[in-house]
């Protein structure tokens, strides 16, 4: 989906990073398997928070005589291909917010561990983002596969080769321990290394 596609007339995408906090991180690296209970609650709380935030600025921009739209901050994806039709993560990083690592999160200036959001408007906004520049160590050097590692499903390799279906599996299985929760289909192993917090370049 292109963002004309969610907003006919649509000429800007604004993107933003919601960090998650270092106990967050510490929190979820410390089983190698399980996930912690913090790390889902921050998962679901977040992307409220993120619909929240998209809500009010869309209230704010149609206050001003804008048109603004958005999708939900996660869920919005084909079950049968595991492809969504609007990516957070694309849109943040054409935005200039960070690069891609090998775990295939964006990794941006407050790291990888967090969440994205992003709308669209007919605005036509000042550009605010930087020159692209390599922030994973892995391919920046060569010095870092904490990521592949740290995935207990082995869907991730240094040949950057990314196993949707095993992502998607070990995130449905999570979900299933966290019901009481809501929508938990998050694992997160992979965002607790040293670009978790912070770009490591």
């Amino acid at each position: 989906m292109a963002p004309g596609d969610m907003l006919p007339g649509a000429v800007s995408v604004v993107a933003f990073f919601l960090p998650f906090t270092a106990e967050l991180v510490r929190a979820n690296a410390r089983e190698p398997r399980a996930v912690a209970r913090e790390w889902a609650i921050a998962y679901v709380e977040t992307n409220a928070l993120i619909s929240s935030i998209t809500h009010q600025l869309i209230q704010v921009m149609e206050g001003a005589g804008a048109r603004a739209a958005a999708v939900p901050p996660t869920g919005v994806f084909d079950r049968r291909t595991l492809r969504s039709s609007w990516s957070h993560k694309s849109a943040a990083a054409i935005a200039g917010l960070g690069s891609f690592g090998v775990h295939h999160m964006l990794i941006t200036d407050a790291g990888c561990a967090g969440r994205l959001g992003s709308l669209v408007t007919d605005v036509k906004l000042e550009v605010s983002s930087e020159a692209p520049r390599e922030r994973c160590l892995h391919r920046a050097n060569g010095s870092c596969l904490v990521c592949v590692r740290r995935c207990p499903e082995g869907a991730l390799s240094a040949s950057d080769e990314f196993d949707r279906a095993r992502c998607w599996a070990r995130c449905q299985e999570v979900a299933g321990g966290f019901r009481e929760l809501g929508l938990a289909e998050v694992c997160g192993k992979c965002a607790t290394g040293p670009c978790a917090l912070t770009s490591p370049l």
